[in-house]
C-alpha cells in the first residue's frame, strides 16, 4: 500500500523524534550524574571566599589594628612554628584578614601558615590547599581521583551540549502549549516529571551550554591543546607581549593557581652580578609591588635558587587588574609585568568566560543567579530520574524505540565527525556509544519490541 506524501512526512518526522529522544536518553544516562555533582561543587565553590573565611575564622579572620608587621617578620614567624623553607607569601586581603606563608616543612609537608600581620602571632596551619573550599573545587574538577578519570569532565561537558540540543528539539512545541512553559499535572503523574524536567531544560539550556564551554579550558585533552595554541611560541606569554630576558625551565602554574592564559608561562630568570650583591630581600620586593600597584591580597613566590625572582600576582574578580610581575631578586627590576589586557583575543574571552563561570565577573548578582541555575539543574536530573523511572518497562531499561527507517542515524554520524575534530574524547565517548548501541541495545529491542510512548 502506497503512502500518501503527508503520511511519508509523519513517518519521517517521527523516526526524526525517535532518534533524538534515543540520543537524548543516552546524553541524560551519561551525563545526569555529572550534572548533579559538578552543579552541588559548584553551587558551593561560588561562595568560596565566604564560606572559607566563616569555616576557618580561627585562621583567616584577625581583628584589624593600626599597624601591620613586616612581611619578612611573618614569614620568620611562620618558620619558627615550622621549620623548612619559605615558598610564598600572600598578603592580607582586608583588614581583617590574615597572611597566609606556604612553607616547604622538613618534616616533608606543604603547609600553609596562617599569621596575625598586626602581632606577627601564629594563628595555626592547614595544608597547602587544604581548605574545605580547596577541598570542593578538587571535587568539582574531579581532580581529586587522577588525570584519567578528570578526562571523563571533559567528555560530559560535550555530551551536555548535546543534551541541550536534542532536549530543545523534543521540547519544540507541535500540539498545544503544556509542557512548554507550563508544568501540568501533580507530582504522582508523571506528565507532572516530564514537564518540570523540559520547562527547567529550557530555561536553563544556555547556561548548560555556556558552562559546558567555559569549562573546557581545564580540562586535561582539549583544554591543554587550545592553551599552548592559544599562547604562542613566545615562552607561553599571550601574543603580543615580547620579552628580552632569560627564561627558566619552570612554568608559573608549577608555582600555584594561576589564570587559564599564563598556565604556559616561563618563569624568567635574575641575572646573578659579578660581584657578591645582597639580594632585595621580600619586604623590598613587597615594597616595588605595592608601589607598581599590585591590590591587596596579592602572592609573592620567593626565590629559592640564585637565579629565582619574586613573582607577584594577583587573580581578582576585577579581570582588569589582573596581573602577574617578576622581580629580579638582586636589583629590584620589573623583569616581565603582566595585565589582563595584554592576553591575546583569545585569552581575554576565555578569562571573561572563566571568571563568569566561577561567579565573579558580576559580583553577588553572578554568584545568585549561577546558584539559582544549579539548584535548578539538579531539580531537573531529579525530574528526568522520575520520569525515566515511572516510564520504564519491568525488567528493561526503557531505551526510546527504534525508528523505522534507520537512515535517520546518518546525521549522527556527521555530529560524531565534527565532535571527534573540535573534541577528541568526546568523539572517542560518542564512537563507543554508538557501537554499544548498534551491537548490543539494537539487536535487543528488535527481540523485544520496547515500550512505546
Amino acid at each position: 500500500m502506497t503512502m500518501t506524501s503527508s503520511q511519508v512526512a509523519r513517518k519521517a518526522s517521527l523516526d526524526l523524534y525517535r532518534a533524538v529522544w534515543r540520543w537524548h536518553f543516552y546524553a541524560g544516562l551519561f551525563v545526569l550524574p555529572f550534572l548533579i555533582t559538578l552543579s552541588l561543587t559548584g553551587a558551593l565553590y561560588l561562595f568560596d571566599d565566604e564560606l572559607d573565611a566563616l569555616i576557618h575564622s580561627d585562621l583567616k579572620r584577625v581583628e584589624a589594628q593600626q599597624d601591620l608587621q613586616p612581611p619578612a617578620t611573618l614569614v620568620s614567624a611562620a618558620l619558627q612554628a615550622h621549620p623548612g623553607t619559605a615558598v610564598k607569601y600572600t598578603s592580607p586581603t582586608t583588614p581583617e584578614s590574615s597572611a597566609e606563608i606556604t612553607v616547604n616543612a622538613l618534616s616533608g609537608e606543604r603547609l600553609a601558615v596562617y599569621v596575625n600581620p598586626y602581632t606577627a602571632n601564629v594563628l595555626g596551619s592547614l595544608d597547602d590547599r587544604g581548605t574545605v573550599m580547596w577541598t570542593v573545587r578538587y571535587l568539582h574538577s574531579f581532580k581529586f581521583f587522577g588525570q584519567t578519570p578528570r578526562k571523563l569532565i571533559e567528555m560530559a561537558a560535550g555530551w551536555s551540549i548535546l543534551l541541550v540540543a536534542t532536549g530543545i528539539y523534543l521540547w519544540w512545541p507541535r500540539k498545544g502549549s503544556g509542557g512548554v512553559v507550563r508544568v501540568r499535572g501533580k507530582p504522582k503523574s508523571r506528565v507532572f516529571w516530564r514537564d518540570l524536567h523540559a520547562v527547567l531544560g529550557i530555561f536553563v539550556g544556555g547556561f548548560i551550554v555556556f558552562l559546558a564551554i567555559t569549562g573546557m579550558p581545564w580540562s586535561g585533552v582539549w583544554g591543554a591543546q587550545v592553551n599552548e595554541w592559544a599562547n604562542g611560541n613566545n615562552f607561553g606569554y599571550p601574543s603580543g607581549v615580547r620579552v628580552e630576558v632569560p627564561m627558566s625551565d619552570a612554568y608559573l602554574s608549577d608555582q600555584g593557581s594561576t589564570s587559564w592564559s599564563l598556565e604556559q608561562a616561563q618563569v624568567p630568570e635574575s641575572t646573578p652580578p659579578d660581584m657578591p650583591t645582597p639580594r632585595i630581600g621580600l619586604n623590598n620586593a613587597v615594597s616595588e609591588l605595592e608601589a607598581l600597584g599590585l591590590q591587596q591580597g596579592y602572592t609573592v613566590n620567593l626565590p629559592t635558587t640564585a637565579a629565582g625572582v619574586y613573582t607577584g600576582s594577583i587573580y581578582p574578580d576585577d579581570l582588569s587588574q589582573q596581573r602577574v610581575v617578576h622581580l629580579d631578586q638582586y636589583s629590584g627590576k620589573p623583569l616581565i609585568d603582566m595585565r589582563y589586557a595584554d592576553y591575546g583575543p583569545l585569552g581575554r574571552w576565555l578569562e571573561f568566560g572563566i571568571n563568569v563561570h566561577l561567579g565573579q565577573e558580576f559580583g553577588l548578582i553572578n554568584q545568585l543567579v549561577l546558584l539559582a541555575v544549579c539548584i535548578a539543574i539538579i531539580v531537573m536530573c531529579v525530574a528526568a530520574g522520575v520520569m525515566w523511572w515511572k516510564r520504564r518497562p519491568s525488567g528493561g531499561m526503557g531505551v526510546p524505540p527504534l525508528p523505522t527507517d534507520k537512515r535517520v542515524f546518518r546525521g549522527l554520524i556527521a555530529m560524531l565527525v565534527i565532535g571527534g575534530v573540535l573534541f577528541p574524547l568526546v568523539g572517542a565517548s560518542l564512537l563507543v556509544m554508538l557501537i554499544i548501541d548498534w551491537l548490543i541495545v539494537q539487536p535487543l529491542q528488535e527481540r523485544r519490541p520496547a515500550r512505546q510512548g
